[in-house]
């Protein structure tokens, strides 16, 4: 019997996003309206990292002024990178910070 070998859900994600780069834009956007809800600071490091697979992540680095393990390091699950790194990241993978007006009930609530 031949043994099976199972993806997981974040290789079959990194692989659509790979056959469809059109649509990191929008997963992107998703990612980070929802980092701006719940704070969870792994979760979007974790999608800025498969992001930066796709892309390339020497080619990534490379453009950030971080080494390869530097990028790495900024992204991994225990990351805590500065506000610049993400930035620089953000850039070399084509992207900019930009603020977005909250709903006004997400802003009175203290959800900011």
């Amino acid at each position: 019997m031949s043994e099976r070998n199972y993806r997981t859900f974040d290789q079959v994600e990194e692989e659509y996003y790979q056959n469809h780069p059109d649509e990191i834009d929008g997963y992107l956007t998703t990612c980070f309206e929802e980092y701006a809800q719940d704070g969870c600071t792994p979760a979007l490091l974790a999608s800025l990292r498969m992001v930066a697979r796709i892309k390339g992540v020497s080619a990534t680095a490379d453009a950030a002024g971080l080494s390869r393990k530097g990028l790495q390091k900024a992204l991994s699950e225990q990351g805590n990178p500065k506000f610049e790194s993400v930035n620089a990241i953000m850039k070399a993978m084509g992207y900019c910070l930009t603020p977005q007006r909250m709903e006004q009930e997400q802003h009175h609530r203290g959800q900011v």
